[in-house]
């Protein structure tokens, strides 16, 4: 399976009052630390891979947590890639695992995200800490086969929000983080 999606850079009030009248709907709001790490084999960031374990917290829930491996992109036009994920239930048990085994833990990304559903498309809405305010639209394809259409599907939303697909960063939240 692949993710497919389109990140920029905007005003996410704005966008707010948008998605309201576009008839999106709110599914959910959390806040989430992902904490990023470093293979003893080989450099992430030179392979564009990423390996995470995130805690994320619902509004008026309790922590989940899940191990995320991000492939590297597969295009150059958007953030699509693999994406292989799976819940844990005790993310400090999976950190010593992976400590264990000579994986660094890099640097933890802490945002506060809202998300909406808008005709088969998640929209969120992303307020970085020390990074800024992004607006991620994306879809699941799966195979190759699919990518285009996914994408360009992507870049119709982001253009109806009244954002420009030419201002999307590649780049992630834990690149925007350290390059910061």
């Amino acid at each position: 399976m692949y993710e497919v999606e389109i990140k920029v850079p905007a005003d996410l009030e704005r966008v707010r009052g948008r998605l309201d009248e576009l008839g999106a709907t709110r599914t959910d709001a959390v806040v989430q630390a992902d904490t990023y790490y470093d293979a003893p084999h080989r450099s992430f960031p030179k392979t564009d891979e990423a390996l995470r374990i995130r805690s994320e917290r619902p509004e008026g829930g309790d922590d989940e947590m899940r191990l995320t491996y991000k492939g590297p992109l597969v295009d150059d036009e958007s953030k699509t890639r693999e994406e292989i994920e799976t819940a844990v239930a005790d993310g400090e048990k999976v950190d010593a695992i992976l400590t264990k085994l000579g994986f660094d833990a890099a640097a933890t990304v802490r945002k506060d995200r809202e998300r909406f559903a808008l005709e088969g498309y998640a929209i969120t809405l992303d307020s970085v800490n020390d990074v800024g305010e992004y607006v991620e639209v994306e879809t699941e394809a799966a195979g190759e086969a699919d990518l285009e259409s996914a994408r360009e599907g992507a870049y119709e939303i982001v253009e109806r929000l009244g954002l420009d697909p030419d201002d999307q960063i590649r780049t992630s939240y834990l690149g925007l983080l350290l390059a910061g």
